[in-house]
């Protein structure tokens, strides 16, 4: 058992702070006695104290506990109601999350976090628009969040339907988000929407893409990311396995 399990144990609270005891669990410097301290903090949300405290670089540690718990099976036990009452006077998430509308990809799930802990936008093929450039930046510059993901997944829709140039209606236009990624993507084998390895491939390039396009397009959030304020960071989640890869 590892040192935040054996801590838990003894402070079965603590269990409910997951997304906190995760990022401060991570730290060796803390021994166990501060953890106890400092994670035995009651049953609500996220405080703003809390979420400071944490590094933009533990953030990203903690979402990559929280899915190694979810494939575990061993997601925190979380008081929805306490967090809901905790966090209707004011709000600290820690990230702000753009993943796709697809309904196999509810990052608070995958990521196990509660109410008050992450941003979450959602939209077909995780692409980026104005609007959702101005709330990520909200989020960060105003909010105080330390970290964005950017995460696609396996089997999207969305790309299919970009390889397959769909048009209809205002998805037309949504679709046409995606297509730089289908150039951008070096791909030895069949290029079509029928090669889960071919789209999967798409999907891979077009969390690059959007990256990229974050950072040129918002001097907010690169000027944030360029002083160490927050980390701007890609994943691909794999609906087979569960996992969520964390991309270089």
């Amino acid at each position: 058992m590892n040192r935040t399990s054996d801590v838990a144990a003894f402070h079965p609270s603590m269990a409910r702070r997951g997304f906190l005891r995760a990022t401060l669990g991570s730290c060796a410097l803390a021994p166990v006695a501060a953890l106890s301290a400092q994670l035995e903090t009651g049953r609500g949300a996220l405080t703003k104290e809390e979420r400071d405290r944490m590094t933009p670089e533990q953030v990203i540690s903690a979402m990559k506990k929280g899915n190694e718990r979810f494939r575990a099976g061993t997601t925190m036990p979380r008081d929805y109601l306490a967090q809901q009452r905790s966090s209707a006077s004011g709000q600290f998430p820690a990230a702000v999350v753009l993943g796709c509308v697809d309904s196999r990809t509810p990052a608070e799930i995958l990521f196990d976090v509660g109410i008050g802990d992450t941003f979450n936008a959602r939209i077909a093929g995780n692409v980026v628009n104005d609007d959702l450039l101005g709330s990520m930046e909200f989020a960060c510059a105003v909010a105080g969040a330390k970290a964005v993901l950017v995460f696609g997944h396996t089997a999207c829709g969305a790309v299919k339907g970009a390889i397959d140039d769909v048009e209809m209606g205002n998805l037309t236009g949504l679709l046409a988000r995606i297509k730089p990624a289908i150039t951008a993507t070096a791909f030895d084998g069949e290029k079509s929407s029928k090669n889960p390895a071919y789209v999967d491939a798409v999907a891979r390039t077009n969390v690059v893409v959007a990256l990229d396009g974050m950072r040129r397009r918002s001097p907010i959030l690169s000027d944030l990311e360029e002083k160490g304020t927050i980390q701007i960071a890609g994943a691909m989640y794999d609906l087979a396995t569960g996992i969520v890869e964390f991309l270089a």
